[in-house]
This record gives structure tokens, sequence and C-alpha cells, in this order.
């Protein structure tokens, strides 16, 4: 293994973490696994705070352990690396997204897609192979086998890149799949979050006209000035939708509240997709006569595989695209957390950790 001389390297490590589901998150020890031989062990500088994050301290999907760690949203530098290491050495800018683990050997696996392996690992909150729970990136180390990691280049801010991980492959992804993703196409991409403003860089960047749909007319401005979306659609005024029927390729739809599919499909073209990205409390609800009338489509993604998420990354580095965040201190969680709930921020949360996290007693 190769180590840096001036630090003192242990199984220990620090965080903030979720003790119950009041989502109450505070300092917390616990123990990492020795870097084995093909695992990357990392510093943890920035780490997102991903709306997931809220939801699972809360245990709001019933599938919470306790405690909890949150981030997969992580940047950091690497200290140390195994002996089978070949892609990563000592003081490389690397990144972690959603997954530590898959089962390798799968289709899935096999053609590059381990965020849909069934045995996919979580990056917290789940069995790891030798059956420890993982802890995420609310902390001060990490160590992952090399194959969910991936590197950052120079000329992309930490800071800015962390949400990258999440919300920048979790669009990037369908926009690519779906064949969004050619110049001249037009592109729809509902609500501005961190989801959305992220789509709307990457489909820009992609050559394609894009639309920003919302329910806030006061955001009209921000799209239109500010992301470089072409125009600009009020979700709840009739006039403006019946004057864009039949207008788009396809739609991007982030927003995680319920809300109707309807309006949505009447804005496609014949062979149009909407791509469900969010993941409401309640079912939707759908009338299959507008999928026929026009030969529709309604699909869906999930974050992406290592190969897409390392293209992601390099596509963002090339097209100079960055999330739009807040950096907070670690101390700071809970009430940014508070914040996320209420839509309270522009538009990423991200915890500086290498400055702020300290260990507690």
């Amino acid at each position: 293994m190769t180590r840096l001389p001036e630090e003192v390297h242990s199984n220990k490590a620090f965080g903030w973490a979720a003790k119950d589901s009041s989502g109450v998150l505070s300092p917390f020890n616990f123990f990492t696994r020795e870097t084995g031989e093909k695992d990357v062990t990392f510093k943890v500088l920035y780490c997102g705070i991903c709306h997931s994050d809220l939801h699972m301290v809360k245990n709001e999907w019933g599938n919470s352990i306790y405690p909890l760690v949150p981030g997969h949203e992580i940047v950091g530098e690497v200290t140390e690396i195994g002996c089978k290491v070949q892609k990563f050495k000592v003081g490389d800018r690397v990144g972690v997204g959603c997954m530590v683990g898959s089962c390798h050997s799968c289709d899935n696996c096999i053609n590059n897609l381990e965020n849909y392996c069934p045995k996919m690992i979580f990056t917290y909150g789940t069995k790891y192979y030798d059956g420890a729970v993982t802890h995420g990136g609310y902390s001060n180390t990490m160590v992952v086998d090399e194959h969910f990691v991936v590197s950052i280049p120079e000329n992309l801010p930490l800071d800015a890149t962390a949400p990258l991980l999440c919300a920048g492959i979790t669009v990037y992804s369908p926009l690519r799949f779906y064949g969004l993703d050619k110049p001249g196409l037009r592109v729809g991409v509902v609500g501005l979050g961190g989801l959305g403003h992220l789509a709307v860089k990457f489909a820009k960047a992609m050559g394609t006209n894009v639309t920003v749909i919302s329910t806030s007319p006061s955001k009209q401005k921000e799209a239109l000035e500010n992301l470089g979306a072409d125009s600009f659609l009020v979700s709840r005024d009739q006039d403006q939708l019946q004057a864009a029927i039949g207008t788009l390729d396809g739609i991007i739809d982030t927003v995680s509240a319920q809300h109707p599919l309807l309006p949505l499909l009447g804005l496609l073209k014949s062979h149009g997709k909407l791509v469900i990205l969010g993941i409401p409390g309640k079912p939707f609800e759908l009338q299959v006569f507008p999928l026929i009338q026009g030969r529709k489509l309604i699909g869906g993604s999930m974050i992406g595989g290592m190969k897409e998420t390392q293209e992601m990354i390099n596509f963002a580095a090339e097209h100079n695209i960055k999330t739009d965040i807040e950096v907070i201190a670690m101390d700071y969680v809970n009430t940014a957390m508070d914040r996320l709930l209420k839509g309270d921020v522009k538009y990423r949360f991200v915890i500086d950790i290498g400055n702020t996290l300290m260990p507690s007693s």
C-alpha cells in the first residue's frame, strides 16, 4: 500500500449521524474497514446534501438503519491505496456517488449498469459484503473499492462538483439513454431545483432547445437569464400550456411532489418521451389515451453506471458545468435539512467537511 508519510492511518472515523427517525444529526464516532488490496481510502473534503438524505434520516422510505451517516455526493483526496489499485494514486482528486458495491456478474454489471444490479450496495445505510453497515460522506474518511470511485479533473472545483455525483448523473443518464441529447431537439425540464438546474445545463451543453416548466413564475428570470433556457412555461397557466401543446421531443421531470402528468403528456410531440426522475410519496394517476394518441412513452431512470458517471464528470469538465451551491459548515447541517424541506436552497447545499468537521470526544 502507498501511504502519506505525515498521516497516521487507522480505521477510526468520525462524522455526523442520525440516531433515530427524528432526523436530527449529531456527532458520531465509528470504524471503517482497513484499506483492502483493491480499495481507495480518501479524505472527504466536501459532501453534497441530497433530498434523499432527508428521506433517509427520517426513515420516510421505511428502510433506514440507525445510526445513519448520510451523504452520497462525496469528493476528496486519496490518502492510501491497496496494492492492486490501478486507476488512482495518493493525492488524486476523487469522488464517490450513490453506490459502493455490486455483484459484478449479472447482465447489468457486465453492461456497465451497476446502478441496476439487484445486489447493488448503496453508499450509506445498507449492508456491505462483510456485513457491516455502510456510512456516507458526512464523515472525515471513506474506504471504497476503486471500481466505484471516479476521477475529478483538475479544472472542476471540488465543492461545486460534489452534487454531480448524484444530481448530475441522475439527469445526464436519461438525456443520453432516451436520445434527448441531439442538437436541435426540444427538451422540457420540469422543476428548477437541484436536479432541474443541472438538467438545463447539461441539455444546453448537448445543443438542445430547453424549456423550463415550473409552478413558480418568479423563476422565469433565473431560468432564461442565468441558466440559459430558451423558454419558460408556468405549468398552472392554461393559456401557456395550450399554446405549447405538441412542441417538445422529450421532458425530464425532476419533481418529487405529487403532480399531474396529463398536461406534460400534452406538451409532447408524437413519439415524445416523458422521463420521471422524482419519487413522489403517492402513485401517479395515469390515463392511457394520451399515451396511445401519439405513441408516447413514459420512462424512468436512476443515477448511472460507473463508466457513464466518469463520462458525465468528463463532459462537465469539458463544458464547464458546475452545480450552483451554498457551502455550509458541518454544524449547520440540521438547519440546512430544515431549509431543504422548505425548498429554501439555490440549488444544492454542500458541506465543507475538510474545514468544518471536527472530531468528537
